[in-house]
């Protein structure tokens, strides 16, 4: 199952200099293993996985990828994305910062909620954190305040997704976190992995956190790894009724993007279990270990993401 290859490397821009430019980095071995762990697992899988060994995407596993389906909390990264953007473009700063109303406090997901009073100053740096670190749905209503539902759409769209949507409230600045695809969200993740989404700063501070394990969601593919192998991974999990989703990053240990994986899924099995024990979620965490597991030939080039620096904390 083990095919050599070398990983793009990224400074804000592409860079072309791949050691061993169209070997892939995992090769159609991946393929039969995605459906062998998926025929397991059972529910409706709807997948991409695209190979940056040749300095672009090719695709190696692809299952139903232009299926329209609700985000969950990938839909953080179309958020994050539009938020961005407008940090990029000189309207938001990181600095800026709103209230915690008892009032905008969100069920599900997140540490806002569990608080004992409300009324903190937050900053929009510490909201992008807390979205997608702990995918914080308080944090989400808070970021309506500095980017309403309309223009995340109309970001989207200008960056070229045309299935990638928020739902607005009528009337309002707030909005549902909506609709992807596992194709438009393995692009969104291959522009961010490779500096051509935002601006080299905003890369740097969002994979800082995608890739941060200590705190967060790891029952996924990042389960069976150590905290170095953790590191290499930039992630986004979303879960929701019978849905559960995985996407993400891998990078080598010079920090150049070797893979994005798009795992969606609906009609899970134990669908009233969110934790690490759904069929799905195991299957994720069986996934990112070989995703992991295939990959031999690191690249010699050294990229500005570095994840012993990640892993301490900074960059």
């Amino acid at each position: 199952m083990l095919l050599g290859g070398s990983a793009i490397a990224v400074g804000g821009l592409m860079r072309a200099g791949v050691a061993r430019a169209g070997v892939p980095v995992i090769g159609p071995a991946f393929d039969a293993e995605y459906r062998a762990v998926t025929g397991l697992a059972g529910g409706r899988w709807h997948c991409l996985v695209s190979d940056l060994g040749s300095g672009k995407p090719e695709t190696v596993v692809e299952e139903d990828a232009d299926f329209v389906i609700e985000g969950a909390s990938v839909q953080k990264l179309a958020v994050m994305t539009a938020l961005m953007s407008e940090v990029d473009a000189g309207r938001v700063k990181l600095s800026d910062t709103t209230t915690l109303d008892a009032e905008m406090v969100a069920d599900g997901s997140g540490l806002y909620l569990n608080q004992a009073a409300f009324g903190d100053q937050l900053t929009v740096a510490n909201l992008l954190t807390t979205m997608l670190q702990v995918s914080d749905n308080t944090a989400v209503r808070l970021m309506s305040r500095f980017v309403s539902g309309d223009q995340i759409n109309d970001t989207l769209d200008r960056l070229g997704f045309k299935q990638t949507r928020v739902t607005p409230v009528p009337g309002d600045s707030k909005f549902y976190l909506g609709y992807t695809t596992p194709r438009e969200n393995n692009d969104l993740l291959y522009r961010l992995g490779s500096g051509t989404l935002l601006s080299k700063e905003s890369t740097q501070a969002v994979l800082r956190i995608m890739t941060w394990s200590s705190v967060g969601y790891t029952d996924g593919v990042r389960r069976n790894m150590s905290s170095d192998e953790r590191a290499r991974f930039a992630t986004k999990h979303g879960a929701s009724d019978d849905k559960r989703h995985d996407t993400g990053i891998m990078f080598d240990t010079a920090g150049s993007p070797l893979v994005v994986f798009s795992f969606f899924a609906d009609q899970s099995p134990d669908a009233d279990n969110y934790g690490a024990t759904n069929p799905i979620v195991e299957a994720h965490a069986t996934l990112g270990r070989a995703l992991l597991d295939t990959y031999t030939h690191l690249s010699p080039l050294q990229s500005f993401i570095d994840p012993k620096k990640i892993a301490a904390g900074g960059h």
